[in-house]
């Protein structure tokens, strides 16, 4: 018997140097290589006769060998046997490896070889992949599904390749079954239809048959979706519980907002606001984020959500992920609450130390009512007098660990997350299960839906004559140039390029600006007030747009390369045209032509449902590319796939959220195992859950 958490060193056929370079890819443990799983699967379990054999078909035959030897062609030696099934003659070859490889065979042995058949001189396999039938040792190759490992160089240097992961699995599973021992109670795994976790394990590296592998994939799979579920589960029962300041119905502020705003909230928004007055009107923390599509009107759901706030003289901070984002939430705040008499900040990183230090004192001392920033407001030296709320714009654009500082400055803050990009459903229960999520779901009743074209770039010409006559209406464009950060450099140099071609050679009778993300804030500054007073005929700008521009002027987007934007980047930029009373006009100009690309744009051309949009994308990318670095650590799984698993993640959402719901703690003697597992598994995840 060998321990589950023992070091790879001691497992028959590793040694020093294969443990070495296992431990450098992460393998540590005999743990480590059972959940190392294959990437794929070959099926050998079909033998092919030699005379039905097909060029190009990858396959299993199984003959004896005639002939064996070392030969020459072409200054070039390699060894070749010839086998026969009974059925015709097959030549296996072998170009490395010579001494070796000929001393694995002899004369009418039996073998069965596997590789891609070629055809020269009569059939043929290259440095096929073997097992020699007449020993009497199990064959690993031979007969069987197949599983195909990931490995790399180094670990190949030392024969650890599929083959070599076969071997050591084999010896793993053989010695570690008696120290497995499932998490699950008898009855968990009766009602959930899993199989036990010895078998799973077993069938997953040596499966017998598909639906013996169907079922230990099924159940690797829930195992990861429900310890993420139960994460969830717990961090919501916590804060269930955690008591904060009970607000009141006061409403003094937030009416006198109410006869400012210029126009009537939807039904979706009314509804929204009511949810969470009844979270702050009640004795728990407010866990809640707000979804909904570009142009929605989640801002005016957060100023009058901050009202609440501060008519029970609560403090409100508000964090967005750019300075451009900040600045226009500080714009579209402060006319409101100048208005009514709330004092409202903006905490930026490049205000200079006087003003910084003025305004900390001023938070301190609870003389500011609302303060909008970037990461600024984490810093360790911003200190609020009562912070009550908490409002984090596109959270996901943060790491964890930002959004914890920001909750950290309040005891039992109230948290109001808002995002514009609209999130598939599997992830939003995977990425925001322990959230209450309310979604707008109308957009203002005087939209006009935006037309989105497909062009070449060879009608750009007639393009640009479109623009000029929507300009000499007095109406504005955006040009967008795509910047990617792995060719940052290259994408900046191509944009000056393009703009000042625009400048000079196409639109040089207009008023031209541009902004990039690279750029002072005062100059950007100057460039975006400009074009929101209407100096400024057509912005020409990088992706720094993408959120939080908002100019209800502009009526034409032109995105450059669009190919080479992700689907929910392209619609988050779509949505900075279509916010007024006049019809709007989204052109992708594609330059490269690949099936994803075209496949991508024509989602963009026939839906504007951003719901529809990002579960596209994500089928598209998976969800690490979807959300970016930030998250990734958090999505990234073994074998679980976020995007295509709903069904599985509902039932383990479902067991997991019962079973706290029943035993917070997981204190029962069912659950203890459950427990023991979820610390051994996830420990560095469980930060804020008190389980004992």
């Amino acid at each position: 018997m060998i321990k589950l958490d023992t070091e790879i060193t001691y497992l028959k056929g590793v040694g020093p140097t294969r443990s070495a370079k296992l431990k450098k890819s992460g393998i540590k443990t005999i743990d480590d290589l059972l959940y190392h799983f294959p990437r794929k699967y070959i099926d050998r379990t079909k033998i092919l006769h030699i005379n039905k054999l097909q060029i190009g078909v990858q396959g299993m035959i199984v003959g004896k060998i005639i002939s064996l030897d070392i030969k020459q062609a072409r200054k070039r030696r390699f060894f070749e046997i010839t086998i026969n099934d009974g059925s015709g003659t097959l030549k296996c070859i072998w170009f490395r490896g010579l001494s070796w490889i000929s001393e694995k065979f002899s004369l009418n042995e039996t073998i069965a070889v596997y590789g891609k058949i070629e055809f020269y001189n009569g059939f043929r396999l290259i440095h096929p992949e073997f097992d020699m039938l007449d020993d009497n040792e199990d064959p690993i190759n031979t007969g069987k599904i197949i599983s195909i490992y990931p490995s790399n160089t180094d670990l190949k240097s030392v024969g650890i390749d599929s083959r070599g992961f076969r071997r050591l699995l084999n010896s793993a599973i053989e010695k570690s079954k008696s120290s497995i021992s499932d998490f699950y109670s008898s009855k968990i795994l009766k009602s959930n239809g899993l199989i036990n976790l010895n078998s799973a394990l077993e069938n997953i590296h040596k499966p017998e048959n598909q639906r013996k592998l169907d079922n230990a994939i099924y159940r690797l799979k829930f195992d990861e979706h429900f310890f993420l579920q139960l994460i969830l589960a717990l961090k919501r029962s916590n804060l269930k519980r955690n008591k904060t300041i009970k607000f009141t119905n006061k409403d003094n502020f937030v009416k006198k907002i109410f006869n400012q705003i210029p126009f009537n909230l939807t039904n979706s928004q009314i509804k929204v606001l009511k949810d969470i007055r009844d979270d702050l009107c009640s004795e728990k923390s407010m866990n809640r984020l707000i979804q909904g599509d570009v142009g929605c009107g989640k801002t005016v759901v957060a100023l009058l959500a901050a009202g609440i706030a501060i008519d029970n003289s609560s403090q409100v901070a508000i964090m967005a992920p750019t300075e451009i984002l900040s600045e226009q939430h500080y714009n579209s705040f402060k006319g409101y609450c100048d208005a009514v008499g709330i004092s409202c900040e903006l905490l930026i990183g490049n205000l200079n130390k006087k003003d910084k230090d003025h305004i900390n004192e001023r938070l301190k001392s609870g003389a500011i009512d609302i303060i909008i920033g970037t990461h600024a407001l984490i810093q360790e030296k911003i200190n609020f007098k009562n912070l009550g709320l908490a409002i984090i714009d596109e959270q996901h654009r943060f790491g964890v660990e930002h959004r914890k500082m920001l909750i950290k400055k309040s005891k039992n803050p109230n948290v109001l997350a808002m995002t514009a990009t609209p999130i598939p459903r599997t992830l939003s229960m995977t990425l925001h299960g322990d959230m209450d999520i309310s979604i707008i779901d109308e957009l203002p009743k005087n939209r006009i839906p935006i037309i989105t074209k497909i062009v070449n770039e060879d009608r750009l010409e007639s393009i640009y004559e479109f623009i000029k006559k929507e300009m000499k209406e007095k109406r504005q464009c955006y040009i967008v140039f795509p910047i990617i950060e792995e060719s940052e450099s290259l994408d900046l140099e191509a944009a000056q390029t393009g703009y000042e071609n625009i400048k000079n050679n196409i639109f040089q009778d207009y008023k031209i600006g541009y902004i990039h993300g690279k750029m002072k804030k005062d100059e950007r500054d100057v460039q975006m007030d400009k074009f929101i007073n209407g100096e400024i005929n057509l912005l020409v700008s990088t992706t720094v747009i993408e959120v939080g521009i908002d100019n209800p002027n502009a009526t034409v987007m032109i995105i450059e390369n669009s190919e080479r934007f992700g689907l929910t980047q392209l619609h988050q930029l779509r949505g900075r045209i279509g916010r007024g009373t006049q019809q709007s006009y989204c052109i992708l100009v594609q330059r490269k032509n690949t099936p994803i690309a075209n496949h991508r744009l024509k989602v963009m051309e026939n839906t504007l449902n951003g719901f529809k949009i990002s579960d596209e994308d994500l089928k598209l990318r998976g969800p690490g590319e979807f959300f970016g670095k930030r998250q990734h650590g958090y999505l990234k799984t073994k074998i679980a796939d976020i995007s295509k698993d709903l069904d599985i993640i509902k039932f383990a959402r479902n067991l997991a959220f019962d079973i706290v719901q029943d035993d917070c703690e997981l204190k029962n003697p069912e659950h203890k195992n459950i427990k023991n597992e979820l610390i051994y598994r996830y420990s560095n995840m469980l930060e804020f859950i008190d389980i004992g």
